[in-house]
């Protein structure tokens, strides 16, 4: 019997455990997508590349296995790079796979031809064509352990299309043999170091990354804290990690916290523009830190203690070897104390801001009605600017992985890729995805991709009129008169809602706290699409201010 390139690749996919792929089909990897249904996985089909390679992305996350995804050779490839780039920054595991111009035909003008194995190799792990259709399943298992081992990111395959529609027998095609992960603890002596540096803390402070939130560490790092009883801060994406109701949680009270700590325990958190590059950190104090990759140790900040390994492992190392708590009382502490009291302050105006009733809406207001509606369970997508910013400060979350965002490399687009990949993760909860109006627009056309698979996203689009800051339609007029309209200004007031519509969803427009609050109720109710287009406040013509990514 023989097998042609695209059966091999679907029943190597299939062997390695993969039940969804991402992508967009066409010349010449329709016959690879066929062949994957053929197997039993499911595809799914995107309007842009940039989104289905975000949605694999997310997966890879959401799942600890890479996240894969199929797109057209050339333009395909290029669009689906941005994909590649986000989880190699994020350090997720994700594999593309791209078609490619027949081999004989390379340097021949061919239909798309582009050099993808260079393209993707600064960008990822692993870069590699097959030298013969047999060999596709080596790579393929060589792809996944890359994207997996160690430290997670991307991998790269070329099919070109001779290997797509060439054959060979299939006793000449080896069996996939997936790698089974390997983990391993941190040296004794460093913990040794470490448990020395906090037992001697006066203020300690434990900071929770989203590599603890991917590692599945929150069982470790929950039994630290409550051994420990320090104050932790989380990384937007380390939400959840410990939930946000625990009692020492600083969060409202961020900058005391950098400010005092003496001694910083960070648990797959980089110390980069996110932590501001340690330069918030109180100047004397100690650190540690804890991460599968060695060599980010020490990024940016001097680390007294390095413990490389696998988080839960070395977290587990730690708790067990400290004797208890780090104060004999820490809630009667000064330190937990004035965290305690700042944080109560912060929370006491953020509680100010929740109530304006001033229309349009303020950002505050319409998270707050939205935040009052959203089951325990949620899933939360945030995306753009000032919304994703603003939304950090807002919504709660009790359990791990349960908000995405734009995340270390920060990009708009992100959105509908995500919450598309989030809900066939947690099929029996809802994803709410609230946006940003510019943010949504990279993106839009997903909704009918929402729909077509059945899956019942509520998408939230706050809608300023603009990239950060927006205009009403008087200014709008006025600027636009005089020939100084802004770069960042859109069309006052888009009908995102009426796109929805158009694609089959529910769609909703709202303008005041009492509109928002019944359609977030009718949209969580629904077992469709929603869209609720979020009229606020444009902000006005304001001059944009960078510096705080540098500071």
């Amino acid at each position: 019997m023989a097998l042609t390139g695209a059966q091999i690749i679907a029943r190597a996919l299939k062997q390695h455990g993969v039940t969804v792929v991402f992508g967009i089909v066409g010349i010449p990897v329709v016959d690879v997508a066929e062949a994957i249904q053929a197997e039993g996985i499911r595809f799914i089909a995107f309007r842009n590349e940039q989104s289905c390679s975000y949605a694999a992305s997310a997966w890879g996350y959401l799942h600890q296995q890479p996240g894969v995804c199929l797109v057209v050779s050339g333009p395909g490839v290029v669009h689906a790079l941005a994909g590649v780039v986000n989880s190699q920054v994020n350090t997720w595991p994700l594999v593309l796979i791209g078609g490619s111009s027949e081999t004989r035909l390379e340097g021949a003008g061919a239909f798309q031809e582009c050099l993808q194995v260079e393209m993707c190799r600064p960008y990822a792990k692993f870069s590699a064509r097959p030298q013969a259709i047999e060999l596709i399943p080596a790579v393929l298992q060589t792809a996944f352990r890359h994207a997996t081992a160690g430290r997670p990111g991307a991998a790269y395959i070329d099919l070109p299309a001779d290997y797509i529609q060439g054959s060979v027998a299939a006793d000449l095609v080896p069996a996939v043999r997936p790698a089974a992960p390997a983990y391993a603890q941190a040296d004794p002596a460093g913990i040794a170091r470490a448990v020395e540096l906090l037992r001697g803390a006066q203020s300690p402070l434990i900071i929770v990354g989203k590599g603890a939130a991917y590692a599945r560490a929150e069982g470790a790092v929950r039994a630290l804290v409550d051994k420990y009883q320090a104050p932790f801060l989380p990384t937007p994406m380390g939400k959840g990690v410990v939930a946000d109701s625990h009692a020492r949680n600083a969060s409202s009270a961020r900058s005391s916290a950098l400010r005092d700590a003496d001694v910083v325990l960070l648990l797959g958190a980089r110390v980069n523009w996110i932590l501001h590059f340690g330069r918030r950190f109180n100047a004397q104090a100690k650190i540690i830190q804890v991460d599968v990759h060695p060599e980010e140790i020490g990024t940016n900040v001097h680390v007294d203690v390095a413990l490389p390994g696998h988080l839960p492992l070395v977290v587990e190392q730690l708790t067990a070897a400290l004797p208890g708590a780090f104060a004999a009382a820490p809630e009667a502490t000064a330190y937990v104390r004035g965290l305690r009291e700042q944080a109560q302050a912060n929370a006491a105006k953020q509680a100010l801001k929740y109530r304006e009733d001033a229309q349009p809406m303020t950002y505050h207001r319409a998270f707050f009605e939205i935040k009052q509606r959203l089951p325990a369970d949620v899933v939360l997508v945030s995306e753009g600017a000032n919304t994703m910013d603003i939304a950090r400060t807002v919504f709660d979350f009790e359990s791990p992985r349960r908000r995405l965002d734009c995340a270390t490399f920060a990009n708009m687009g992100v959105g509908m890729g995500f919450a598309v990949a989030a809900q066939l993760t947690y099929p029996k909860a809802r994803v709410v995805a609230v946006v940003g109006d510019s943010a949504f627009g990279f993106s839009a056309m997903e909704i009918e991709t929402a729909v077509r698979a059945r899956l019942p996203l509520v998408v939230v689009v706050i809608n300023n009129n603009g990239i950060y800051f927006g205009l009403d339609s008087e200014e709008y007029g006025v600027l636009e008169a005089q020939g100084r309209l802004p770069s960042t200004a859109l069309l006052p007031d888009i009908r995102y809602e009426l796109v929805a519509e158009a694609c089959g969803a529910r769609g909703v427009l709202v303008r005041t706290p009492r509109e928002l609050a019944a359609a977030t109720e009718q949209a969580l109710a629904h077992d469709g699409v929603t869209l609720i287009n979020c009229l606020i406040r444009p902000g006005g013509y304001q001059k944009l201010n960078f510096a705080w990514m540098s500071k």
